[in-house]
């Protein structure tokens, strides 16, 4: 960036800080270092990766995009080196087969396919060596980059965040507790056959080992050439999935990376694959956002103030130019809800107004607050899913499926 803009200053031009950052060399460089990283900072690309277009450029989407499943590898040095430590030597008499070249290669871990003795086809996650331990680190070094950038106004107390940020990431990386996850997923989804997970195996799970029975799927973003009307079955099942989390199950698998989806295209299943990221959610914050959600159906002002207030996201001594500015982000975002019929995400320029209030927003140094870890987690899927629908060009009463839930409750 440095020597990008050096170059353009002697020229006589005045480049903005985001034209040096966001260009497709430094997105390469970028990616290509967080690939190598992995852990928490592999994630921030993650996150960045999901964009269709609508936040950054197409051509810089398209190149992190490889950050959603596509890390380096462990040597195989390494990677027997965890296998002996977690398993003990002889660890290859549970297996009539281990293939030692992985699958995927994500954020925190890589996925490799064996066949136990019987012959069963199992998905074995190994986490990468060093991951827990730097996970603090990674995570202190990117708000250190974020103050000296002058992103963040400096009377703004983000350590809250940050800590919450360590727990969550900490929580990912114990794979003994996202197969607990897992199990549960799999009770409570059990009613409904468009879904189908993995089975956890177990006596060879260990922190840093998930082995789970293979299911197998293709990219659930690869459906952009399927019909029409199975892009929509898919994005509806998604939906009608969150409010379940949200409002039946009070848990949420809130990763939105596209990398944990797949599609069987022969049973039509919808397959849900990595549940590190879950997180129950209180009583009291569902309530709120089933207030929230409500008030925004029939553009009730005053009922998104009140449930906005109970989540967190306005301080005592708010403004009132900065209360109708995020008001006004909650009834953009809560459009498909009030659109009666199928919401055309495809044709929809939302992601782009929502991402131009929350600029002019944010710019107001101000105003910074920063909301519960809870909401923003949650906002954070609710965000994925609409990148995902707008990728897919899909078509959904969101209404409907919203409305269906609430007679449940």
């Amino acid at each position: 960036m440095v020597a990008e803009g050096a170059r353009q200053w002697a020229q006589g031009n005045r480049p903005r800080l985001s034209e040096l950052l966001l260009t497709p060399a430094n997105a390469r460089r970028v990616t290509d270092q967080l690939a190598q990283l992995r852990g928490a900072a592999m994630k921030v690309g993650q996150i960045l990766s999901m964009d269709a277009g609508d936040l950054l450029p197409p051509e810089l989407s398209e190149i992190l995009g490889r950050l959603r499943a596509d890390a380096r590898p462990m040597p195989m040095s390494q990677l027997v080196e965890v296998l002996n430590a977690e398993w003990g030597e002889g660890w290859d008499r549970h297996f009539r087969q281990f293939s030692f070249t992985p699958m995927a290669a994500a954020s925190i871990g890589q996925v490799h396919s064996a066949h136990c003795q019987v012959g069963r086809r199992l998905a074995i996650k190994v986490q990468y060596p060093g991951v827990r331990q730097s996970i603090s680190s990674d995570v202190d070094n990117v708000a250190t980059l974020l103050r000296l950038s002058g992103l963040l106004p400096k009377t703004l107390d983000i350590g809250p965040l940050l800590e919450e940020a360590k727990r969550q990431l900490h929580d990912e990386a114990n794979y003994q507790l996202e197969g607990s996850y897992l199990n549960q997923y799999r009770s409570l989804l059990a009613d409904q056959p468009e879904f189908s997970l993995p089975e956890m195996h177990a006596e060879l799970t260990t922190g840093s080992i998930l082995v789970m029975s293979f299911v197998g799927g293709i990219p659930v973003e690869s459906l952009v050439n399927a019909p029409q009307i199975e892009r929509d079955r898919v994005i509806s099942l998604l939906f009608s999935l969150l409010f379940r989390e949200i409002f039946e199950f009070r848990l949420v698998q809130t990763d939105p990376n596209f990398a944990n989806y797949q599609y069987d295209t022969a049973t039509r299943q919808l397959v849900l694959l990595d549940f590190g990221a879950t997180r129950p959610y209180p009583a009291a914050m569902v309530a709120a956002y089933r207030n929230l959600l409500g008030a925004a159906m029939v553009s009730d002002r005053a009922g998104i103030n009140q449930s906005a207030k109970e989540i967190g996201y306005f301080q005592l001594d708010i403004q009132e130019r900065h209360r109708n500015a995020v008001l006004d982000i909650f009834d953009q975002a809560c459009e498909p809800l009030r659109y009666e019929g199928d919401y055309d995400f495809g044709k929809s320029d939302l992601a782009a107004r929502i991402r131009d209030s929350a600029m002019v927003l944010g710019l107001d140094r101000d105003f910074w607050h920063t909301p519960p870890a809870d909401a923003l987690f949650l906002h954070r899927k609710l965000g994925g899913l609409y990148l995902l629908a707008v990728k897919l060009g899909a078509r959904v009463n969101v209404r409907a499926l919203l409305e269906e839930h609430f007679q449940r409750a």
